[in-house]
């Protein structure tokens, strides 16, 4: 500010813009799409937005929980099966496994639905697939939806490998890049401008926005998103450390940096190891027991951008070069050509020149449902 003093108004999430939608909901029989990153702080005091909507007298009747569960406590693709909240009895219906989109007798009876889920901006991190499936569900049962926006932990960050078509699944299901820049309402609005949803079919969608927030606003997440995104450091290096679930090497699931060290077996012993053990967030982590060589980035300079320095890295020092991607890499590049590119020993600058003219028309489509500066 020009007099020196910096006025900061504090972030305020959708969910606690509650006048601007509380009234949507009144008397009405409501379903939520929510888990432990949907909290609401009023008055000091911060709750679950499921025993915030029971306080307002919010007619709640069922909740639905993504991939991790409700209370967010599952492991990576653990089935969760349907049960009871135990603080409030409601059903909670899990959209995970192999019900990711809610049936139509499970929509039975709600007259609308809310969602509230802290998403983190890759396009691997699950959230926004169970958002397309609701969507869907939504569109096709003729349900509105609410999304309660939250910032975007990445902020506006844009980069990555556009996904192709033939290598869509529930971890790329939409033809973005890997760092999509935007939070998730914006996410929704893009969904059904774009006509992503199954038969071109629209959802009556309703965007509550966060107040006081720009994209470049740092964001800090007052409760971990999935057992494995530990920390505001995991967040900023999860989407390029996650490219190593499609390889041999371990980027710490199963120690307590998750998402900010990598190592193998097979890696030169630089001095620093570490050994995945069972724990929360992996039961069975990749590599269980066996010692890891790799590096720490625990306290690594933040980054602005898709990083590859590590996954070339541990590709040029690992001896046996066949054994080093898995299928499941393609999955999460969304296209064949980075594996082609990093087997080929093509440099960081040379596969970052060739994302160029798919981020270019993505952002040009994105503009369209930017809600934030």
């Amino acid at each position: 500010m020009a007099d020196g003093r910096q006025q900061v108004e504090e972030i305020k999430t959708g969910a606690e813009n509650y006048e601007k939608y509380l009234p949507m909901l009144n008397g009405k029989a409501v379903g939520i799409v929510t888990n432990q990153t949907g909290i609401v702080t009023t008055d000091g005091k911060t709750e679950n937005l499921v025993d915030f909507f029971i306080s307002k007298k919010v007619g709640l009747k069922k909740i639905f929980a993504p991939e991790h569960g409700f209370r967010g406590t599952a492991d990576a693709g653990e089935l969760i099966k349907d049960g009871k909240d135990t603080r409030t009895g409601l059903p909670i219906i899990s959209l995970y496994g192999d019900n990711k989109k809610p049936k139509p007798e499970q929509l039975a009876g709600i007259d609308v639905l809310v969602f509230d889920l802290q998403d983190v901006g890759a396009r691997f991190y699950t959230y926004i697939s169970s958002l397309h499936y609701i969507m869907e569900a939504c569109a096709e049962q003729n349900i509105p939806l609410i999304i309660l926006d939250r910032p975007n932990p990445n902020g506006g960050i844009v980069d990555g490998p556009t996904l192709e078509k033939e290598n869509s699944s529930f971890v790329g299901m939409h033809q973005i890049p890997v760092l999509h820049g935007m939070t998730i309402g914006e996410y929704g609005q893009m969904i059904n401008g774009e006509k992503w949803l199954k038969n071109g079919v629209q959802c009556k969608l309703t965007v509550i926005p966060c107040l006081n927030y720009k994209r470049d606003m740092p964001y800090h997440l007052p409760i971990k998103p999935s057992p494995n995104l530990p920390n505001d450091q995991a967040i900023n290096l999860y989407a390029s450390l996650c490219f190593f679930e499609g390889t041999n090497v371990s980027l710490g699931r199963g120690t307590s940096k998750q998402f900010q060290l990598y190592g193998s077996p097979d890696l030169p012993n630089t001095g620093f190891s570490f050994t995945p053990m069972p724990n929360e967030g992996a039961k069975e982590p990749p590599l269980k027991d066996k010692v890891c060589y790799g590096e720490d980035l625990s306290e690594a300079p933040k980054v602005k951008q898709l990083e590859l320095k590590w996954l070339i890295k541990a590709y040029s020092e690992t001896k046996d070069k066949s054994k080093f991607f898995i299928p499941f890499f393609t999955k999460l590049a969304g296209t064949k050509t980075l594996q082609q590119q990093i087997e080929a020993g093509k440099s960081e600058a040379e596969i970052r020149a060739s994302w160029k003219p798919g981020l270019d028309s993505f952002k040009k489509m994105r503009k369209k449902y930017l809600i934030y500066e």
